[in-house]
């Protein structure tokens, strides 16, 4: 199979992170649980929360901003701005239209996709339908979530899991650089959509004080069910990428998954055939960043000089709806 010409191009990543550490041991002082309890079953030892006063939007123009200056972009040559969170500062307006205020992005079109985790993939594409449309030449991708907020604090089988954080990335069409996007795998399935949620609160069940009293606006989780759909269906959207890139995974310089779980990562680079020196792995010190888990894995990736140019790049993730994805880039 011919190997497909790169379309659109990352120009340069950026991420925002909390300056206030949770570990695990500070989770253990508020709830039944410890380090070796959650290290053990997660591979997560702390995770960033976001204060008050830190919303998604401050982050994700905060991790904007530094994609943006690492490209050289100026606020006013950005012509699309698309943010993907499962936590909107409001559900009305979007919150990559507050992001655009922030950033000054005067000329900008705005929207959000919500995707959960793997939101990232979907914006990615998104994106590069919108360049290769003509309807952008540059094009920022940010994803921003304030996990914190809705978590339940008192199970801690889904609390320990979530961190605060943002990630982004400045795009625009490859022109012939060689560099860019080679394929795009998403999938969904909403007839699991009860596996990973929030069952309450939106319009199907609003806000009450019994929702409150239950919880039921917060996440709810069947941890078995999650792990193996995400197990088998990343691996899934990882050959397809693959093949529709025409690449094996002998050819992937580096796989950078959604960090949700090391457990889920090993599981994965097992069924690939793929040496954990190859993986990106962070879940240590941020936990499940939702959507921005990979756009931060990026970005530290990058400053680790292991996203070298021509590198050969597999991501992947697998989040809430059912939602999944895979990109294959070549840096």
């Amino acid at each position: 199979m011919r190997k497909p010409d790169p379309t659109v191009e990352i120009l340069s990543t950026g991420r925002y992170l909390p300056d206030c550490v949770v570990t695990n041991d500070d989770l253990a002082k508020r709830m039944d649980t410890s380090d070796e309890w959650i290290r053990t079953r997660t591979g997560i030892a702390e995770r960033r929360i976001a204060p008050d006063g830190v919303n998604t939007a401050h982050m994700g123009a905060n991790a904007g901003r530094a994609a943006m200056e690492k490209a050289g972009v100026e606020p006013g040559e950005v012509d699309a701005i698309i943010l993907c969170t499962s936590t909107p500062d409001h559900w009305m307006p979007s919150t990559a239209c507050e992001v655009q205020a922030l950033l000054g992005c005067t000329n900008a079109y705005a929207f959000d996709v919500m995707a959960a985790c793997a939101g990232y993939l979907y914006a990615l594409s998104v994106a590069e339908g919108l360049l290769m449309a003509n309807r952008a030449e540059v094009a920022l991708v940010v994803a921003s979530e304030k996990m914190s907020t809705i978590v339940d604090w008192n199970d801690r089988a889904t609390c320990v899991l979530f961190g605060d954080g943002a990630g982004a990335t400045v795009l625009r069409k490859a022109n012939g650089s060689g560099r860019g996007m080679l394929s795009n795998v998403l999938r969904s399935d909403g007839n699991l959509s009860e596996l990973l949620c929030r069952p309450a609160g939106g319009a199907a069940e609003p806000i009450t004080q019994a929702v409150l009293d239950g919880s039921r606006h917060l996440v709810r989780m069947e941890g078995r069910e999650v792990f193996k759909n995400a197990v088998r269906n990343m691996s899934e959207a990882c050959d397809l990428a693959l093949k529709k890139a025409g690449m094996t995974i002998d050819d992937v310089d580096l796989l950078v998954p959604h960090q949700a779980n090391i457990r889920i990562i090993e599981a994965m680079a097992k069924y690939a055939g793929l040496p954990l020196e190859k993986v990106f792995i962070n879940v240590s010190k941020y936990g499940n960043m939702s959507s921005a888990s990979v756009p931060v894995a990026l970005d530290e990736a990058q400053e680790e000089g292991l996203l070298a140019p021509g590198t050969n790049l597999l991501t992947v993730a697998f989040g809430a709806g059912l939602t999944w994805g895979a990109s294959v880039i070549r840096w």
